[in-house]
């Protein structure tokens, strides 16, 4: 890294005085008792570092590792504030090449608060949406745009949320990226510096997993022979926690934010084509599964929040819908009833209208709330057959979902808010922990 950095500076005497250098972000990654991420991406190759405080003691500066931003790696750096404590707000600062390049920014983070054992746990807004496709006309297919709505970005921003999950779909790879580095990196540079998008990277900390458009081709599955690069540029893009567990591969992770648990599922590194004769066929695979009962059985959180592309509980298989792959699906279900897990509500997106579904299984209720699209054209299911709808909770416009989380421990409620492009509510709900 020494060398990298010095070769650097030697190559790019003219950054030294440079300002402005921020292509998009910065934007606010995971967040731990101890330790935070900030990602930025940078217009060129220069020298990057996180400068932090406690904004009740500014003089106290902390700086993170500098990194350097490399057009191999898209000028993204990651940088780690590693010298935080719990409960803590931080300002911070992007330095690049010793220049202050958010002097005009008031950018903060918190990092999660100590409350086991010592009091309630916290409030928790958590914003929620999928398949955000931005338009680019030379590489669009003819006709008429397919997004729309960038404002929706600004919407989430006001409601000021802890956390955004982005539900697969966050970016439409193209023909012209589908196999090649350069062309994947082109399309999430792209995507990610769309101006009404950065103030909302800042608010927010935002977690994220993937579908077919941000994984490869349209119904992309296993096969897909450029999977590790989209899953490289994935790692890049975002910054999760970690991804993939137990040799799982792909972006199969899970985190504890407050008191609640959520466990992101990867629905296409390990997916079958749906209609093959001659194989077993399965969306997550059977270690995947088996991984997240396991964890779903250990968690003690009053919500148990799992994310993944496909839709779980709608019973018609259409599209790419579980419902397709009936034995896994079915074995999934029973599994969590079963074990006696309460509290599951599988996140969804893919289909681009919202809709809640709910079935009981032995007295246990599980949950699937799909929401999309954010920004992609809408799409009306008309009479399609989802026995488990409840009812009222259709929608075919662009919208986002809000989870608001409250309540004293042990007595926790999660209130489900779905709002349009201008922050109208269309839809809520209510689950009692």
């Amino acid at each position: 890294m020494k060398r990298l950095i010095s070769t650097l500076l030697l190559l790019c005497p003219l950054l030294l005085s440079a300002q402005d250098l921020i292509k998009s972000g910065p934007m606010k990654g995971y967040t731990e008792m101890r330790e935070a991420l900030i990602w930025v991406q940078m217009e060129q190759a220069c020298i990057v570092e996180l400068v932090y405080w406690p904004d009740t003691m500014p003089e106290r500066e902390y700086r993170s590792l500098a990194k350097a931003a490399a057009p191999e790696n898209a000028n993204v750096v990651h940088l780690v504030a590693d010298s935080v404590e719990p409960g803590v707000t931080y300002g911070y600062a992007i330095y690049a090449n010793g220049k202050n390049q958010t002097q005009d920014r008031e950018l903060t983070f918190s990092s999660q608060a100590l409350w086991q054992y010592r009091t309630d746990p916290p409030k928790l807004k958590i914003a929620l949406g999928s398949c955000a496709y931005i338009n680019e006309e030379k590489y669009d297919r003819p006709g008429k745009s397919y997004g729309s709505t960038y404002q929706i970005f600004e919407t989430i921003a006001d409601q000021n949320p802890d956390m955004m999950l982005w539900l697969g779909d966050n970016i439409y790879l193209r023909e012209v990226d589908w196999f090649s580095r350069s062309g994947i990196q082109r399309r999430y540079t792209h995507t990610r510096s769309l101006p009404e998008m950065q103030r909302l990277l800042a608010t927010a900390n935002h977690y994220a997993i993937w579908d077919d458009h941000d994984y490869g081709p349209n119904d992309a599955t296993r096969t897909f022979p450029f999977k590790e690069e989209t899953l490289n540029a994935f790692k890049l893009f975002w910054a999760n926690n970690t991804y993939g567990v137990n040799e799982l591969g792909g972006i199969t992770s899970a985190i504890e934010y407050g008191d609640v648990h959520f466990f992101f599922l990867d629905n296409r590194w390990h997916r079958s084509e749906a209609d093959m004769k001659t194989i077993d066929e399965q969306m997550l695979g059977e270690a995947q599964v088996d991984w997240l009962i396991e964890l779903l059985k250990y968690s003690r959180a009053p919500f148990k929040f799992v994310a993944v592309g496909s839709q779980i509980l709608n019973t018609a298989a259409v599209y790419e819908n579980y419902a397709n792959y009936e034995k896994e699906r079915e074995n999934l279900l029973r599994r969590i009833a079963e074990e006696g897990i309460t509290g599951v509500i599988f996140l969804t997106g893919d289909r681009h209208h919202t809709e809640m579904s709910m079935v009981e299984i032995d007295g246990i209720k599980i949950y699937d709330l799909t929401v999309s699209p954010l920004t992609s054209g809408t799409h009306n299911p008309g009479d399609e057959a989802n026995e488990n709808r409840i009812e009222g909770s259709l929608i075919n416009e662009h919208n986002f979902g809000l989870l608001n989380i409250t309540g004293p421990r042990k007595d926790r409620q999660v209130e489900i808010q779905i709002l349009d492009v201008s922050g109208e509510e269309l839809w809520n709900y209510k689950i009692e922990e």
